[in-house]
């Protein structure tokens, strides 16, 4: 009976075999979830070639040998234990032209290596062709039309021809502010030459036609004398996507209060009186979209910068492209994604995503604050604890020193003292950290009007100007929470502190 003799030759490729075979199919496998190309190297060369080598980009994967060639390759390690997946192939990002000059070993000829270089193509822009790519643009913009048909036919739709006339090519000179994923212009249009505020949306970012239409369907429903109307759209599918808004004159809120242009003193300042004017037109339109429309609304970016005056002074809110509809005031829902402005978040949005129409309450809270003191949400150049506007005030509200809060740059009398005192006492309440005890924006409206009927108890529930903010002491988590949302808004805050029209989100 003959025994058979199995060398350590003989074991070592086999296991190596072995290595190489699991390696192949977990490729297999991969390339089969992911739809992308597998080619061996020295093979398929030709077919890689004929592809737009602009739009993809290349991945190596390998099973031993070299990584990136030459001198500054990187050796695998053979001694590695073979049963795992990290010694049995690496990935390294390779231009086309690398790829070419990579000097790879085919496992057929080489004695040395059982082991060969294997090339998976990921395509970035999904292989599609100049054609194809168009095609898939239309079908969008049919998507669009589709979803946009119950409120397209009440606006005006403009060409993209029209676009680019009104705004001059979208001269620079035009640019009436920018966001993070939008820029609006100042355009004419017609005879009469009637001027229009154009947002014109990234076509490159992914979430654009989503943002457009609900921007589009939640604006069309506003008719509010404190909101800025939405005049028309336009929809191109290689220009991208434009929401055109009726123009207001008067500047933003924001101007009026913190601009400081290079080389000029500021914009002028608000007598108390507009500023108790404004306070109450932004309460009115917010109120407007909690409970006046048909489903709730809310905002969510609720700043100076998206309130416009007008040449009387009527403040109009505008910028709808985080505005969302919730089922019903103070019904809350999460999000997966927090949106807005530093400094006007409230506390349970930015720590756990819990949006309802208390959101936009507290962000108008902050705009009282800053319509008060003529402070900035975030002011990296201030002394220590006086960065954020809120953590600064709160100690003030709750010692009764709102003298310290007043805008030291606006004269005021005893006539206004009474209208001051109110928004001290509406900006406590809607700061509170506790959005269980912070007022609806209806009851915020009765505080700043002083109505004698309103009810003892009810006001007496909200601070007051002698007793203010949090009825119940925060924890030292949401202090810790509320510090790391500091710093998180304090973040390239003096960079952007003097650019005229730059509006982050």
């Amino acid at each position: 009976m003959g025994v058979s003799v199995i060398s350590d030759n003989q074991i070592a490729t086999t296991t190596g075999m072995q290595s190489q075979v699991k390696s192949k199919t977990l490729l297999q496998k991969m390339i089969w979830e992911f739809g992308s190309g597998c080619f061996l190297a020295g093979k398929d060369q030709e077919k890689i070639s004929d592809k737009s080598e602009h739009n993809k980009a290349w991945l190596l994967a390998e099973s031993g040998g070299f990584c990136g060639g030459g001198e500054g390759g990187t050796e695998l390690n053979s001694s590695e234990d073979p049963q795992s997946v990290h010694s049995s192939f690496r990935f390294s990002l390779c231009s086309p032209v690398e790829l070419e000059s990579l000097p790879v070993s085919n496992s057929s000829s080489s004695t040395t290596s059982s082991s060969g270089a294997t090339v998976l193509m990921v395509n970035l822009e999904n292989g599609l062709t100049e054609s194809q790519s168009k095609e898939l643009k239309w079908r969008r913009i049919e998507s669009l039309e589709r979803n946009i048909s119950p409120v397209a036919h009440s606006l005006i739709r403009f060409s993209y021809a029209e676009i680019l006339s009104a705004t001059r090519n979208f001269s620079k000179g035009r640019v009436l502010g920018r966001g993070a994923l939008s820029c609006v212009f100042r355009g004419t249009f017609g005879f009469l030459r009637t001027t229009v505020a154009i947002k014109r949306l990234d076509k490159e970012d992914k979430e654009s036609s989503k943002a457009f239409c609900r921007e589009m369907m939640i604006a069309s429903s506003l008719h509010n004398p404190n909101i800025v109307p939405l005049v028309g759209f336009c929809m191109d599918a290689e220009e991208g996507l434009f929401l055109v808004y009726k123009y207001v004159s008067g500047g933003s809120l924001e101007q009026y209060l913190h601009e400081r242009k290079r080389g000029k003193k500021g914009g002028p300042s608000l007598p108390w009186s507009v500023r108790y004017k404004v306070a109450v037109g932004i309460a009115e339109a917010i109120s407007y979209l909690h409970n006046g429309t048909e489903r709730c609304v809310v905002h969510r970016d609720i700043k100076p910068s998206n309130i416009l005056l007008s040449s009387k002074r009527t403040p109009k809110v505008c910028d709808f492209g985080l505005a969302t509809w919730t089922t019903a005031p103070s019904m809350p829902f999460l999000c997966k994604t927090v949106k807005g402005t530093f400094g006007y978040l409230a506390p349970e949005y930015f720590q756990h995503g819990k949006v309802s129409d208390k959101t936009d309450v507290y962000a108008f809270g902050v705009v009282l604050l800053e319509l008060l003191s003529g402070r900035k949400p975030n002011e990296a150049n201030r002394g220590p604890g006086e960065e954020n506007l809120v953590l600064w005030a709160k100690p003030l509200l709750q010692q009764g020193a709102t003298e310290s809060l007043i805008d030291p740059r606006v004269k005021f009398t005893r006539k206004n003292l009474n209208k001051i005192s109110r928004m001290v006492q509406a900006a406590a309440a809607c700061i509170n950290s506790d959005e269980s005890l912070r007022p609806a924006i209806d009851d915020v409206i009765t505080i700043l009007r002083g109505v004698p009927n309103f009810s003892n108890a009810k006001i007496s529930s909200f601070p007051s100007s002698g007793c203010i903010v949090d009825c119940c002491p925060q924890s030292e988590q949401a202090r810790g929470e509320m510090k790391n949302h500091l710093a998180l808004a304090m973040v390239g805050v003096s960079e952007f502190e003097d650019n005229d029209h730059l509006y982050c989100r």
